[in-house]
């Protein structure tokens, strides 16, 4: 559990699905019995927060008025810092991609830094769900170990 919170924060290591991993192993152990309803229900949670901890920092560009080709260079940034530089690279990769798709389609410093902020902001909340997600279920582990 505590690698899956670490995870959150590292991006190199997939913190929900650690999470998860944990509360499964739990559950196959003497000390706790979930329910078949909570584990598909924290499943489901697991897979849309990993899932929106990518589309997130694409939405921000979008939201901070970056265009098409803002939100391609985020998301292609995003793929190639995850690649080639980890962990560095999944923050700067998508900020720096925002700013220069928008750059290449003629828009100001200005405005193309702005794009890159909103996926940066995007990465930090993508960043924020995935730590409640791992922390709730950490509750839900030590809850269990503890009753």
């Amino acid at each position: 559990m505590i690698v899956g919170i670490l995870g959150c924060l590292l991006p190199v290591l997939p913190g929900p699905p650690l999470s998860f991993a944990g509360l499964l192993l739990l559950h196959f152990t003497s000390f706790a019995d979930f329910s078949s309803t909570f584990l598909i229900t924290w499943g489901c949670v697991t897979i849309l927060v990993t899932v929106l901890d990518y589309v997130v920092p694409i939405w921000g560009t979008k939201k901070f008025g970056g265009s098409k080709s803002g939100m391609w260079g985020s998301g292609i940034g995003l793929l190639i810092g995850l690649f080639f530089l980890p962990p560095i690279g999944m923050i700067v990769g998508p900020f720096a991609g925002a700013i220069i798709g928008e750059a290449i389609t003629g828009k100001n410093a200005s405005g193309s830094f702005r794009a890159g902020l909103g996926s940066f902001l995007g990465f930090v909340a993508g960043v924020g769900l995935k730590l409640a997600a791992s922390i709730v279920m950490t509750f839900f582990y030590i809850k269990e170990l503890i009753v």
